[in-house]
């Protein structure tokens, strides 16, 4: 039986990445279609849905989804539902900051979901500006770390485009800018010929609360319960994880 089990587990694990993976194109696709109608079916005048289709093709979204995202946002195509964004913010487990950005055509759906995920994972909600100021708008872009590639080479393509720091994460290379620079920092990069896998702006924690062990592994359930809502685009805390209690979370 423990051929039977094994193969169960892999089939478990296949579905949850597969289920991952179709939330992570639905978020993609959703982003496409609000750029597109936010600043126009054309990516050489829209940076937004530039950057929007390139992090959906590193992710493999089929470019057919893209091209009828790209349509159905900007009009040219009949079926955009009309996306809304709203934030929530809250406290986790440990008094960690949460801000949950939401994507979505219903409201009361969308705030009746994060509350649930929220009082059922140890979470609470919290008022409006009660925790968004511990955040700042950043641009973000991410490098994968590949040979020939270093925090001097990122450093010397982007300083000049507006970039504030380099953070080396292990597998890849964090260059946070202004979010308004996130496309000269983008377009350094395209010219000095270094490869990137996204460029976004988003929220980024100036302030940070460290955690142990269990405090990590239920801040991380919070955000799993978060993020399996359709309606959640993206999740942002404040927890500071250390490589020492990541490496206890792998064990």
């Amino acid at each position: 039986m423990s051929g039977h089990s094994k193969w169960a587990t892999t089939k478990h694990k296949k579905a949850v990445v597969d289920a991952r993976r179709g939330k992570l194109f639905a978020r993609l696709i959703k982003n496409i279609e609000v750029a597109a109608r936010q600043g126009g079916g054309d990516p050489a005048g829209n940076p937004t849905l530039y950057d929007a289709i390139q992090k959906a093709r590193k992710s493999s979204v089929p470019l057919d989804n893209i091209e009828r995202a790209v349509k159905r946002g900007s009009g040219a195509e009949s079926g955009g539902a009309d996306w809304q964004t709203i934030m929530y913010e809250g406290y986790g487990p440990n008094g960690v900051a949460v801000l949950v950005e939401c994507l979505t055509d219903n409201r009361n759906r969308a705030a009746s979901e994060v509350r649930v995920a929220m009082t059922r994972n140890g979470g609470s909600m919290a008022d409006p500006g009660s925790v968004s100021y511990l955040f700042s708008r950043k641009g973000v872009v991410m490098v994968p770390a590949a040979d020939g590639v270093d925090e001097d080479a990122l450093l010397d393509a982007v300083l000049d485009a507006g970039a504030e720091e380099v953070n080396d994460l292990g597998e890849s290379f964090e260059i946070l800018s202004e979010a308004g620079d996130v496309v000269a920092v983008r377009t350094s990069l395209q010219e000095a010929g270094i490869d990137y896998d996204s460029a976004e702006s988003s929220f980024v924690a100036s302030v940070q609360v460290p955690v142990d062990v269990d405090g990590a592994r239920k801040v991380f359930r919070l955000v799993e319960a978060l993020e399996d809502s359709d309606d959640v685009q993206n999740v942002y805390t404040n927890v500071d994880v250390s490589d020492e209690v990541l490496a206890s979370l792998d064990d």
